[in-house]
C-alpha cells in the first residue's frame, strides 16, 4: 500500500512457501496476483514448471485482465533455439540434464530427429542406466520410466549418448 507510483516491489523467493509447490492454494495465488499490475517471466529454464508462481499466478492475472508475458531474455532464448533447430550447423549436438526423463520425453524425441548426438547427463542419466541393467545405488531414478528409457535408447541408437562412468560421494 505504501509503494509510490512507478515504484517496484521485489518479492522474497517464494520457492519455499507451502502454497508454491501445491500450486492450487487459491488464497496464496490470489495474494501474489494482487501484488502486481503485470507478470513477466524472464526465466526460460522455469517456463515448463507448474508451481503456483509460474503457472497459477499468471493465469489468475490474465483472468483479471492483467498482462502475463515472457521477458526479453526468454524471447532471445526462444529465437536462438528456433534458429539453431531450424538451421543447425553440423555436427549438431544437444546436451540435456536434469532429474526427470518424464519432463524431457518430447524434447529428447524431437532432438533425436534433428541432432547428430544427444548427450544425457544429470540424474536423468541414472534412469537410462537402470534401463540398461546398470547399478544406480541410491541415485535418483524414475523406476516407472525405465521402460520409456529403453524405448528412447532403442529409438536413439548411437545418437543417444550416456555417461560411461560416474562418481558419487557425500
Amino acid at each position: 500500500a505504501a509503494l509510490p507510483t512507478g515504484g517496484v516491489l521485489v518479492v522474497e523467493n517464494v520457492r519455499f512457501n507451502k502454497g508454491e509447490k501445491k500450486g492450487d492454494d487459491k488464497a496464496y495465488v490470489d495474494g501474489l496476483a494482487a501484488l502486481a499490475d503485470a507478470y513477466v517471466n524472464d526465466a526460460f529454464g522455469t517456463c515448463h514448471r507448474t508451481e503456483a508462481s509460474m503457472y497459477a499466478v499468471p493465469a489468475a492475472m490474465k483472468a483479471a485482465g492483467k498482462p502475463a508475458v515472457v521477458g526479453f531474455l526468454v524471447e532471445k532464448e526462444v529465437q536462438y533455439l528456433a534458429d539453431a533447430i531450424g538451421h543447425p550447423k553440423r555436427p549438431f549436438v544437444a546436451i540435456l540434464g536434469g532429474k526427470k526423463v518424464s519432463d524431457k520425453i518430447a524434447v529428447i524425441t524431437n532432438l533425436l530427429s534433428i541432432c547428430d548426438h544427444v548427450l544425457i547427463g544429470g540424474a536423468m542419466a541414472y534412469t537410462f542406466s537402470l534401463a540398461q541393467g546398470g547399478q544406480t545405488g541410491k541415485s535418483l531414478v524414475e523406476p516407472d520410466k525405465v521402460e520409456l528409457a529403453r524405448e528412447l535408447l532403442a529409438k536413439g541408437g548411437a545418437k543417444l549418448v550416456l555417461p560411461v562412468d560416474t562418481h558419487c560421494a557425500d
